[in-house]
């Protein structure tokens, strides 16, 4: 069973863009031994994603487990896909992840041939058609260069010493299951957060630049917004991870640098939007950090997951 993985894929309205990005994924140089397709339903009639819909061969690795939307929680659910894996090692992706290349398990594993490593990301590129501040946003959290993160990195690095994405994430299941795995009840941040468990019990983090997926957003103002207030919950909620490292001089270092390269490209406009942006995101991260002193109906018009809250 050496070197193999299962993977785990958390899935909403699926629709044929994911078909591909399965396709993609079957083609890999390191295939898959078995695809988990947890799709979150709204009713007990709604239809299972059509694994049929796949060529025969990747069909017969996919299997689709029913998540109540009521049920969905950002760890529990993972950990319930992380449960079912029989492989070395598990890879957890969204839907919207599309692999760059075929070789995006095989750059992830080879992380692994430092013992040391418990979990290793992948980079995430922007969208051909993502605006100029998704692609800084990109380039800024998933640079070119590769870097292996322990403990020691915390003073340097700050919070992105912990920055960890589950967008493309591989685990080593027996250290993953040893800790104890993803926390149960997290709004938000379950990466990050298992990050934190692996590095204080000695294991480090890679980046691997080279294993790419395509993944971007262009968030609205309050999109921006719901997403920064459910950050401030978890944040709060995990208060012993995240008091110590500081996010906002992260967010307002990084705002700086893109508004200065706005203004030298003499984008007047879109620097204005952005900085509204920005406005829109320490609000909202503000809130979230306090939401224990908001009457319920607030957090529930700030929130961009209703349904944890019930």
């Amino acid at each position: 069973m050496g070197n193999s993985v299962d993977v785990v894929i958390p899935i909403y309205k699926a629709g044929n863009d994911f078909v591909k990005m399965l396709e993609k994924l079957y083609k890999q140089s390191k295939r898959p031994e078995h695809i988990y397709l947890l799709q979150t339903i709204e009713s007990k009639d709604e239809k299972l994603f059509d694994k049929e819909k796949c060529s025969h061969g990747l069909a017969n690795i996919i299997s689709v487990h029913p998540i109540k939307k009521s049920d969905f929680d950002h760890g529990a659910t993972r950990a319930y896909g992380a449960l079912m894996a029989k492989s070395e090692y598990v890879l957890f992706m969204t839907q919207d992840a599309v692999c760059y290349d075929d070789y995006v398990i095989e750059n992830l594993l080879n992380a692994f041939d430092d013992r040391k490593v418990g979990i290793a990301y992948a980079r995430q590129l922007a969208r051909e058609d993502a605006d100029e501040i998704e692609r800084m946003t990109r380039e800024n959290n998933y640079p070119e260069e590769s870097i292996v993160k322990t403990k020691k990195d915390e003073k340097k690095l700050g919070i992105k010493a912990y920055f960890c994405s589950d967008v493309c994430a591989m685990y080593r299941l027996d250290v993953y299951k040893k800790l104890g795995g993803f926390v149960k009840k997290t709004i938000f941040n379950e990466d990050m957060i298992m990050a934190y468990k692996e590095m204080q019990a000695g294991f480090s983090v890679a980046y691997v630049a080279d294993a790419k997926v395509i993944h971007s957003h262009s968030y609205t103002c309050k999109q921006q917004f719901v997403r920064s207030f459910d950050l401030g919950v978890s944040q709060r909620q995990y208060h012993e991870i995240f008091d110590n490292i500081s996010s906002e001089k992260e967010g307002a270092g990084y705002a700086k640098k893109v508004i200065i390269r706005l203004l030298k490209n003499g984008k007047f406009i879109k620097t204005f939007y952005f900085m509204m942006q920005c406005g829109f995101r320490l609000f909202g991260y503000k809130l979230g950090k306090n939401y224990e002193k908001l009457p319920k109906k607030m957090v529930l018009a700030c929130t961009m997951n209703k349904e944890y809250w019930k």
